[in-house]
């Protein structure tokens, strides 16, 4: 795992986004200590050690050549505040886009904010001048460039967005900051979501010292909705900085306070399982008091993201925040690590590249959604996963390659996965051809040699998906599926992602087939290793559907990890509860037990050899793990002492049975 730094110390960031209920973006204009001092103590009596704050651009640059000595002096105050309470701040400058408006300086006069030389200058003095005021200061531990400005500058260039990046991140240094920087930009780039706002994850790698998600999704899937964050993180870490979700939240105006808390603590727990190692929670506070004042007039909802309500009396979020700092603390984070990857997720360069006369948004968004589906499908059946980068290339050394519903790679990839599979790996692919009917057709090379089919593939014309569930019956037995099992796969999706790839069998043995008779699954021995084709997009097909999960694939991927020969570290038999690990550099394990079901679920896992598990304070053998509605439970697994039959519920914020 990365963390953030402060000097040589590795740090976790556990805070909010920070505007003041006195005038939240306006607060500067007047600031009031004593109640600057209640709202930061309530954050810090719940275990959150910083904030990220803002320079509200407008008023902090009146004109072009100027700052407001008032407004730099209140933010010194705000400060002083951190260091007293033993809190520290990231501050943000280009603001810029906030809450649904944008806010533009008044000398701005349309100016390009990249491109146009004497508006990028501008944005590096006020940066510039900034740090130089307050880089010494104590509570200041990081800086952020601006705040989503891929939405206030618009997208651009990756050249044009990279070099004022570039120049940017040397005003900070120019001013005496040595504290970790990055851009605020969200990390909404083509690397992390299929889409080229010039916002590189991997162009803006050597010039950032971390990468910041901001992630506001919504879903038409509880699990989806549960995992989003994380899989962002782990898109994310191409940059291989240190992840830091940035911003995360939700307003009680769009979910209740129960859900609320059930939202924060799978997005806290699961994101860190995928290797985020700070949070920053939207926002400190509720803005009732600030109705008639824009964003919040018009944005209604803005009103009510607070970490607390506008009396300053704590949400359930909050508390869930406070839990969670409490765990991080408990197994001491930042001498972490996750537990060893069991399989590679292959994504296609496809996402994040545009080869010659290739793929557009549209038909990237049916990739990013059969890897998101597959990420889901894989923690469900409790396999650790690394994601595997095409663009990189794909390493070896895995057991076992899932490549989901893919109707593009590489002809060097296939050929790279042929020979894992000769070295003794599994590879799996699935078909699918997404939305797009350019060049409608698998761009697959090697399907013979490899996967041992033939297909049997008219031009221009898909093999359809006629019925409303696919009923695979197994011929043979695969993994935990034996003979005579049937998965049902519901259709969804456009015409042609409701297709499959007819084939026939040569070399490989059909191990399932539809109930029109045609083949779903084929093995084929291929040297040492075994590559296995299914003929549908299950993970296409899930990922079209509302509220989908679980679903077949996680059986699915369970079977081939069994084929694959993946000793899953601890395992459960429910789809319901995901189960994921971090080891301790002193050798300690913590493991996690994370419900995505509304009802209350009892998991016996299945530990080593050897080994027990114990509630992080210690105590008896735990053997069986009760979890409350989307409940997390986290023990730590030690050698054998003598067991006696502990079920171990989870509390809520409160400290009640859940």
């Amino acid at each position: 795992m990365r963390f953030v730094r402060r000097g040589e110390d590795p740090i976790v960031w556990i805070g909010a986004n920070f505007w003041s209920r006195q005038g939240g973006p306006l607060m500067w204009r007047d600031v009031d200590r004593d109640l600057l001092r209640e709202e930061l103590t309530a954050l810090r009596d719940h275990g959150l050690t910083m904030t990220r704050s803002f320079f509200y651009w407008p008023d902090t640059m009146p004109t072009a050549d100027q700052l407001d000595p008032d407004v730099v002096d209140r933010f010194e105050v705000f400060l002083d505040l951190h260091h007293e309470l033993g809190m520290t701040s990231v501050p943000t400058f280009i603001v810029g886009h906030m809450s649904g408006e944008n806010w533009d300086p008044s000398w701005r006069a349309g100016r390009d904010l990249y491109a146009d030389t004497w508006l990028v200058a501008r944005q590096a003095w006020y940066a510039r001048t900034l740090v130089s005021r307050f880089a010494s200061h104590p509570a200041v531990v990081g800086w952020l460039i601006s705040n989503e400005m891929p939405i206030y500058g618009g997208a651009a260039e990756r050249e044009t967005v990279t070099s004022w990046a570039e120049l940017m991140v040397q005003a900070v240094r120019a001013g005496g900051g040595r504290q970790p920087v990055s851009l605020g930009d969200g990390a909404w780039g083509i690397e992390v979501t299929g889409e080229d706002n010039g916002f590189s994850v991997r162009d803006t790698a050597d010039i950032v010292d971390f990468v910041g998600p901001h992630v506001y999704r919504m879903e038409t899937d509880v699990v989806r909705q549960h995992l989003k964050a994380a899989f962002i993180c782990e898109l994310a870490a191409v940059a291989e900085k240190p992840v830091v979700l940035e911003e995360f939240g939700v307003t009680s105006d769009f979910a209740s306070d129960e859900h609320a808390a059930h939202y924060y603590r799978q997005t806290l727990h699961n994101s860190l399982l995928a290797g985020a190692t700070g949070w920053i929670g939207w926002n400190n506070t509720d803005f009732d008091n600030l109705a008639d004042q824009d964003p919040y007039r018009h944005h209604a909802f803005e009103l009510h993201f607070g970490l607390t309500r506008v009396d300053g009396s704590p949400k359930p979020q909050l508390l869930e925040m406070r839990d969670f700092a409490e765990t991080v603390e408990a197994i001491d984070l930042t001498r972490c690590h996750r537990w060893p990857a069991q399989a590679a997720l292959v994504v296609p360069a496809y996402l994040e590249t545009a080869e010659p006369l290739t793929q557009s948004v549209e038909e990237r968004t049916p990739i990013f959604a059969s890897l998101e589906q597959a990420h889901v499908a894989a923690r469900e059946a409790d396999l650790a996963v690394h994601f595997a980068r095409e663009v990189d290339g794909i390493p070896d050394g895995l057991p076992l390659y899932l490549v989901p519903s893919t109707k593009a790679l590489t002809a060097p990839t296939w050929r790279r996965l042929g020979e894992l599979a000769r070295a003794g790996a599994t590879v799996y692919a699935s078909h699918g051809l997404g939305d797009a009917d350019f060049q409608r057709g698998p761009w697959w090379s090697g399907l013979e040699e490899i996967f041992g089919v033939r297909h049997q593939l008219m031009y221009g014309i898909t093999e359809p998906l006629e019925d409303d569930v696919i009923e695979v019956t197994f011929e043979r037995d695969l993994g935990p599926l034996r003979s005579g099992d049937v998965l049902r796969i519901p259709v969804a999706g456009s015409e042609s992602a409701r297709s499959m790839l007819p084939v026939e069998a040569l070399d490989a043995e059909v191990v399932a087939r539809d109930q029109r008779g045609r083949v779903v699954l084929t093995t084929h021995r291929i040297g040492a290793g075994i590559a296995v084709l299914s003929t549908v997009p299950t993970e296409l097909l899930a990922a079209a559907r509302p509220r989908a999960n679980p679903e077949p694939t996680w059986q699915l991927y369970d079977a081939l990890a069994e084929l694959a020969g993946v000793a899953r570290r601890v395992q459960v038999d429910s789809p319901h509860v995901l189960v994921d690990g971090l080891v301790h550099d002193d050798g300690r394990e913590f493991v996690w037990f994370v419900s995505e079901s509304a009802d209350s679920q009892v998991a016996a896992p299945r530990v080593p050899d050897g080994m027990t598990l114990r509630p992080l304070s210690g105590g008896d053998a735990v053997t069986k793990v009760e979890l409350p509605a989307y409940g997390v439970t986290v023990l730590q697994m030690t050698q054998d002492q003598a067991q006696g039959d502990t079920v171990l519920g989870s509390t809520d914020s409160e400290g009640n049975e859940r």
